[in-house]
């Protein structure tokens, strides 16, 4: 692939949905092997749930959203 390719809000969503997804699931292991902190594991999934809500609000356009 290509360094100028874009990829549509639909595309990022489902990927970052795919990494929360993993970090849910691998996590809880790493913090259990002292790779990472809770804390740590809190941080770094809560911003890749906050990524998800941001792409969430691109690809899929709420209703009551006022275009203009």
């Amino acid at each position: 692939m290509g360094r100028n390719m874009m990829f549509t809000a639909a595309q990022k969503l489902a990927c970052a949905k795919r990494e929360l997804t993993m970090r849910r699931r691998v996590y809880p292991n790493w913090v259990n092997q002292g790779r990472m902190t809770q804390e740590e594991a809190n941080h770094e999934v809560a911003v890749m749930a906050d990524i998800v809500e941001d792409y969430r609000a691109k690809a899929e356009p709420s209703l009551f959203t006022e275009k203009t």
